[in-house]
Parts: structure tokens; C-alpha cells; sequence
């Protein structure tokens, strides 16, 4: 009997063998604008291309952010044209060409001292709602589908959203109480949301935090060992007093070879996205790939926006044949399609996965 999308994306993660390579990524406005053209109207690219994992909303907070007027709290001036997260981070609109980008304000930087800190009225996850979450996750299941929880800022890029990177990197070199303070705080609100995932039956659960530049990382493995690793062990072991099978996935971009081993050991599952412009996916593959799983690959620097249709199929085709019939490897662009990625290229991603076959890999 054939596997589901979802049975097949799982049975993949967990390099139990799979039936055939499924296809995913996510595209800027212009592209789905593009796509959109060329069906003759609005079209959902996860039903067209049939890909097996959808997100799910996120759970609810004892407060809506609706309930602040961020603007009149603000410690500076932020544009008319300013959004807020949850949190209280203003978010600027980016330029025309980049529309999809913001400059993010950092409310917390000016703040000299923890009281400041717990002052600040961001929303309150510590009972995080999940009842909204159910339906959503059983209708993914009914059809066939995985469901995936988003909590790709978890501790360290929520943190620093709110202090600015440099202040935060300057209390954590300080051993400041604010940074203390404010990771713990953290580190709660990430359990609570974790929880309310679990709780509504998802799948999947994506953590993650950006640790990594293009050739280093963003700390020395030390510092985050002392600072992020700790409390990242906290989040998934509660998880894992709600579920023992959902598989927990950990998103940073850049170069994290150095920390591979310590994500394994928190009890990361799959890494994402492995971009090839910063880590080669046959090394690390050859290193972690009997302890760890994949989900990325796919250059979205190189291959997707400057190379040839020939070249996009070629790296499919050579990352999937790695991993090999027991899985491991979900292929797909390492991030954002951008504007200047060519259709024909995405065709061409979607084209090689659906050419795989375990038989031969």
C-alpha cells in the first residue's frame, strides 16, 4: 500500500526508507505573483506541487498584542509604517525591491537593568493556548498531510530581536544579569509554545536560531555552550514529556559545522538548510548523516538564481543520491526563492525530485 505524503515524509526523516523525494520551499511576493500569472489565478503552491508538510497557526498568548499601543511605550521613534510582533519588535518596512524584508527596531537596547527588562509588556506565553491548533492539524492529517509547528526563532534570535545582537552579545561577554534575565525568559515562553504544538498533535516542530555567518559562527562554540545549549536542552526535553515521537528540526543559515554534535546531543533530529555556499552536504553528511537528518541543500546564493536549469537538476539529483534509499535528505532550496531565481530553475527543482528514485540512488 502506497504511503502517504506525511507517512512518506516521516518515514524519510527518520532514514526508515522512503517511496520518492517530495518537493518543498517557500518564494518571495513576486514570485507567487508569477506563479499566479501563469495558473490564471491565485493558486496555493503547497496543494499544486503537492508538497506532504504544511504550518499550522501558532499558539495563543494570555495577551493579543492588539491589547498595546506599542507606539506610546516605545523607548525611540520608530516609522509610521512600522509593524509589531508579538513581542513589542517594531519591524520597518523594507525598500520596493526588497518589500519583503524589514528593519527590525530592538525595544530593550536602550535598558540599563532588569527591572526595565521585566517591565516591558511583551506577550505572555506561559500558558500558551493550543485548542485552535487541533483542527488544523487534524485536517492536514485527514488529508494525507504532516504538520509542522514554526518556531524558527527560538531562544537566541527572539532574545536578541529585543536587545539588539550587539548589546546582547555585550551583556553575555559581561555575564550581565540582563542577559541571564532575558534568555531565561526566553527559554520559558519557547517551552510553553513548544508544548501547545505538541499538545495539538503536530508532527514536526521546527526550532531554530541564526548561530552562523557565511564561513563562521556568530559566538565561539563555548559561549554557546554556556549560553544557548543549556537552556536549548530544556525546550526539547519538555517536549518530550508530551510526545516521544515528534520530530524536532533546528533551522540556522550559515556555517554551524562546529556545532552539529551539540545540537544531536539536545536531541536535534534535522538540520536545515545546510546551505552548499557554506557547508558541503557530502562531508557533513559523511559525518552526521547515520545520527542526523536533512532538510535544504539547494544553493539559493548559487545554483537557483545563477545556474542552468542542468545545474539546479544535477545538485538535486546528487544530494538525494547521498542520502540514499533510507532517506534523510527532504531536498529543497535553502531558503527564500528570491526574485531573480528563474522559473524555469524551479521547475527544474521540482522536476529532478520527482525523477529520483530510490531504486537507484
Amino acid at each position: 500500500m502506497a504511503m502517504t505524503p506525511r507517512e512518506n515524509l516521516l518515514h524519510l526523516w527518520r532514514r526508515e526508507g522512503y517511496e520518492y523525494a517530495p518537493v518543498n520551499f517557500s518564494w518571495c511576493p513576486s514570485q507567487q505573483e508569477e506563479f499566479n500569472r501563469r495558473m490564471g489565478k491565485p493558486t496555493d503552491p503547497g496543494e499544486y506541487f503537492k508538497m506532504p508538510m504544511h504550518w499550522v497557526p501558532g499558539p495563543s498568548p494570555k495577551k493579543s498584542k492588539g491589547e498595546i499601543d506599542w507606539r506610546k511605550i516605545y523607548p525611540f521613534e520608530v516609522k509610521p509604517d512600522a509593524g509589531f510582533d508579538s513581542y513589542g519588535v517594531a519591524h520597518e518596512k523594507g525598500s520596493e525591491a526588497a518589500k519583503h524584508m524589514t528593519h527590525m527596531r530592538h525595544p530593550l537596547e536602550p535598558f540599563e537593568s532588569v527591572e526595565q527588562l521585566a517591565a516591558w509588556p511583551m506577550d505572555d506565553f506561559s500558558s500558551a493556548g493550543h485548542e485552535h491548533i487541533i483542527p488544523h492539524v487534524k485536517a492536514l492529517h485527514d488529508r494525507g498531510l504532516a504538520a509542522m509547528g514554526g518556531m524558527a526563532c527560538t531562544i537566541w534570535e527572539v532574545s536578541w530581536y529585543l536587545r539588539g545582537m550587539e548589546q546582547l552579545m555585550m551583556d553575555m561577554m559581561n555575564d550581565d544579569p540582563c542577559a541571564t534575565w532575558l534568555l531565561d525568559k526566553m527559554t520559558e515562553s519557547a517551552i510553553s509554545r513548544a508544548q501547545a504544538y505538541t499538545r495539538a498533535g503536530c508532527d514536526c516542530l521546527q526550532f531554530g536560531d541564526d548561530v552562523g555567518t557565511q564561513s563562521t559562527l556568530l559566538m565561539s562554540p563555548e559561549m554557546y555552550r554556556e549560553w544557548i545549549k543549556p537552556r536549548f536542552r530544556k525546550v526539547i526535553a519538555a517536549v518530550r514529556e508530551v510526545s516521544k515521537d515528534i520530530i524536532i528540526t533546528y533551522h540556522s543559515c550559515g556555517y554551524v559545522t562546529p556545532l552539529i554534535d551539540d545540537l544531536i546531543d539536545v536531541g536535534v533530529q534535522v538540520l536545515n538548510p545546510v546551505q552548499p555556499e557554506c557547508m558541503d552536504f557530502a562531508e557533513i553528511h559523511e559525518r552526521f548523516g547515520n545520527r542526523l537528518s536533512f532538510w535544504g541543500s539547494i544553493g539559493t546564493q548559487t545554483t537557483m538564481p545563477f545556474g542552468t536549469p542542468a545545474d539546479v537538476r544535477r545538485e538535486v539529483l546528487r544530494n538525494l543520491g547521498i542520502a540514499g534509499p533510507k532517506g534523510g535528505l527532504f531536498c529543497s532550496p535553502t531558503h527564500l526563492i528570491e526574485p531573480e531565481v528563474p522559473w524555469e530553475n524551479i521547475m527544474a527543482y521540482v522536476d529532478a525530485c520527482r525523477e529520483f528514485t530510490t531504486a537507484g540512488a
